[in-house]
């Protein structure tokens, strides 16, 4: 009687269960460390491209200081740049400039490169080419003043820019729009109801990822943060006292995903993210860290019942069986209600657990 057989099974059965009623939902939970730490988190770091938006951007406004017959040379060059890079901006440059036609039209360059989180280079007949955002060509010396009110109007309106320079000069200039995603606002507000801060990561420019903040109701913005920087931020955030949760989806978001007390990825990101978080959101939606967190909640919940249930019936009976009651009644623990006990107990784990399945998030 004093053997609670139903304590090796109070916590298992909990996290089986939960794990996959998650799975049911489109939430992987790859570490079940996640399924404790959630009940304690205080901020969630939402990464901008991909997490909070969409992840699919598109030029929708662009601008060129040059003659119209250089201008199928100059897109053509841009195109070749940026066919070599993975950034998802230049992606949307590439299928600007491409449009419908399916031809090849690149060209032949040299001394290609890449800056992380800042653009590419190279060059083209001794011609420099440089394409973008705003501190790579002003370190390389390009005037970006000829663009005028250009630059702060599609900022405000929340474009991510690509400045493209020729030998030192501005040339073009892309406004590249990236929709927020249709849940993201609603996700957010649960994040405020639940009591938690919510704080926007981004390398893009400070106003443009303000103006994607103010869209979605998030008061605290990070922004011009280079890949190498984002596990750093997470960091300070720690050793400030909170209990850190990252939700990413990119490349360069692996670090902080793995730095953070729990890593959500976008399970629509790179395969690099998701190995590196805790937890995998299938359907790509923020609204999935919510019910990954409620999941966590009303787990650790279960696995307390469950425990209480573990020792309930033996507690009751060890002093009977112990022969507390034999001097004043000659009562003795029958060995029937010994067997029933331990079976009780384990029933209760097993079927309180099995509630996991059908709890309401």
């Amino acid at each position: 009687i004093a053997c609670p057989c139903a304590l090796g099974l109070a916590t298992p059965m909990s996290v089986m269960v939960a794990v996959g009623s998650a799975a049911r939902r489109g939430i992987l939970i790859r570490n079940a460390d996640a399924l404790q730490l959630a009940k304690s988190l205080t901020t969630v770091v939402l990464d901008k491209t991909g997490t909070v938006t969409e992840g699919k951007p598109e030029v929708t406004a662009s601008e060129y200081w040059i003659q119209e017959e250089q201008k199928d040379e100059l897109k053509a060059l841009i195109f070749t740049l940026e066919s070599y890079s993975e950034h998802p901006l230049a992606g949307a440059v590439c299928r600007f400039i491409q449009g419908r036609n399916e031809e090849n039209i690149t060209v032949d360059i040299e001394n290609f490169q890449s800056f992380s989180g800042e653009g590419v280079s190279a060059t083209k007949d001794s011609n420099e080419i440089y394409i973008g955002n705003a501190e790579l060509l002003s370190r390389f010396g390009v005037d970006l003043s000829v663009s005028g009110d250009l630059s702060e109007i599609w900022t405000k309106a929340g474009k991510s820019l690509a400045y493209v320079a020729l030998n030192g000069k501005l040339v073009a200039l892309f406004g590249i729009s990236d929709p927020i995603k249709s849940d993201s606002v609603e996700a957010i507000e649960q994040f405020h109801n639940s009591g938690l801060k919510v704080v926007l990561l981004s390398g893009d420019n400070s106003k443009t990822a303000e103006a994607v903040a103010k869209q979605v109701g998030i008061t605290e913005v990070i922004a011009e943060v280079k890949p190498q920087q984002k596990q750093t931020v997470i960091m300070e955030l720690q050793q400030r006292g909170e209990c850190v949760a990252m939700v990413g989806d990119g490349v360069n978001d692996a670090p902080a995903l793995t730095q953070a007390d729990i890593g959500y990825a976008i399970g629509s990101g790179s395969g690099v993210a998701v190995a590196s978080a805790d937890v995998t959101l299938m359907s790509g939606s923020l609204l999935g860290v919510t019910k990954a967190i409620n999941i966590s909640k009303a787990t650790v919940r279960n696995i307390k019942q469950n425990l209480f249930g573990a020792f309930f019936y033996n507690s009751l009976a060890i002093p009977v069986a112990a022969g507390v009651l034999f001097p004043f009644t000659g009562m003795l623990l029958n060995p029937a209600i010994a067997g029933a006990a331990m079976a009780g107990s384990s029933i209760t784990v097993v079927s309180n657990a099995n509630r996991l399945r059908w709890m309401k998030l």
